[in-house]
């Protein structure tokens, strides 16, 4: 498919940026020839095998994408880093077309910052630097079958016994659950609600884990797990924090993670605009293009609009969050944005390639099967819209 051209290409339907400097640009820029190299040709093969190999872990470790943004002590780099910078690793992970590439390689994104955030020194130092070479992977277990965006009433008990920790419960839709080797776990050490919650690293190769590989409708490339725990003895010292505080942990790591699954999914429906683009200007129909017919080309024209308007709002709660706020409110309205203009984008682009776009190993074939994940994951559109409503005094 030859690429469209004007203002249609994935670069020029980003709208001009004040928040974007010289260092953003060379980010990208050099990020961008690893993925055209390392990650992007693959894509479709690692999707339908299920998996992402371990050489492709070692790889982004040793270029330094599993890096990007966290302390240079534990061998990343966050000189000079800010939000920008992970909106623009988030736009070119999003050129690949394949989320679960990025979900297996950037699972780490939300299993690793409460450790650096509330763990101890020795335990940063430990998992850290092996995560951020690409040799060990991390992920965050707290969705359970019966708990789900109501963190507050998880089940998985830990119960102290001594310098000991005694786990029992089950964790469900855990993405990496399959292939990480610890999981930052929250699980309950005190009472009912929110106050008895607390996070436990838990090594899943510990004695007493199972791991059951669960099967589903996208992200193929990144396994998901239901893990049950079974009298599974774990050290005291892999306390994350204190006992019975996890829960302010939980909801901070939370505000990062939509920002960064808004960044992805605004840039996904970009790649869609871009397919389509470039399918109605060469595809023809009655004589003449697919992009003649007024239809089409209102349709591209509203998928601009959308993506435009949500873009300008991830860049100004972005920029909020660079100026130290934690505008909670407007990170959960932006998450439904985003993923509300990913899915019109996805379906506009599969009506406008038809056939085409409904066949394995398109962009937007993959990109319309990873809607719902987005939509559902880090906190539904409902749950997003009820946190919204109560940080506005409702």
């Amino acid at each position: 498919m030859s690429a469209p051209s004007g203002a249609l290409t994935f670069d020029a339907l980003r709208p001009p940026s004040p928040h974007l400097t010289d260092t953003h640009h060379a980010w990208r820029a050099s990020l961008r020839k690893f993925v055209e190299k390392e990650l992007m040709p693959f894509a479709t093969e690692w999707d339908e095998a299920g998996h992402v190999p371990r050489e492709a872990f070692a790889k982004a470790g040793a270029f330094g994408l599993l890096g990007v943004g966290y302390p240079e002590m534990y061998g990343g780099w966050s000189e000079g880093f800010d939000r920008f910078h992970g909106i623009v690793t988030s736009e070119e992970l999003a050129r690949i077309g394949a989320g679960g590439v990025t979900a297996a390689l950037m699972v780490h994104g939300i299993g690793l910052p409460p450790i650096l955030a509330i763990g101890s020194d020795a335990m940063k130092a430990a998992i850290a630097p092996p995560v951020l070479r690409g040799e060990k992977q991390i992920s965050l277990a707290i969705t359970e079958p019966d708990a789900g965006s109501d963190v507050a009433n998880i089940a998985t008990r830990a119960e102290r016994r001594g310098d000991r920790y005694i786990v029992n419960g089950a964790k469900m839709y855990i993405t990496g659950g399959v292939t990480s080797h610890w999981a930052t776990t929250a699980v309950r050490t005190g009472g009912a609600g929110a106050g008895g919650v607390s996070l436990l690293l838990i090594p899943l190769d510990a004695k007493g884990v199972t791991r059951m590989n669960l099967k589903k409708q996208g992200w193929w490339a990144s396994d998901t797990a239901q893990i049950f725990f079974d009298d599974v003895d774990v050290p005291a010292e892999n306390l994350i924090g204190a006992e019975n505080q996890g829960f302010a942990g939980i909801m901070r790591n939370f505000n990062g993670e939509r920002l960064g699954m808004a960044s992805g999914c605004t840039a996904s429906a970009r790649v869609c605009i871009e397919d389509a683009a470039a399918w109605a200007q060469t595809r023809k129909t009655f004589g003449k293009r697919l992009a003649d017919h007024q239809v089409i080309r209102h349709k591209i024209a509203e998928m601009v609009q959308r993506v435009n308007a949500t873009t300008a709002y991830l860049e100004h709660c972005a920029w909020r969050v660079t100026q130290g706020e934690t505008p909670v409110a407007d990170l959960c309205l932006l998450k439904v944005q985003a993923t509300q203009t990913l899915e019109f984008c996805a379906r506009e682009a599969t009506q406008i390639m038809g056939g085409a776009g409904y066949m394995r190993g398109s962009r937007v074939e993959r990109i319309y099967r990873e809607v719902r994940v987005n939509a559902i994951g880090g906190g539904s559109e409902e749950i997003m819209r009820d946190l919204a409503a109560r940080q506005l005094g409702l």
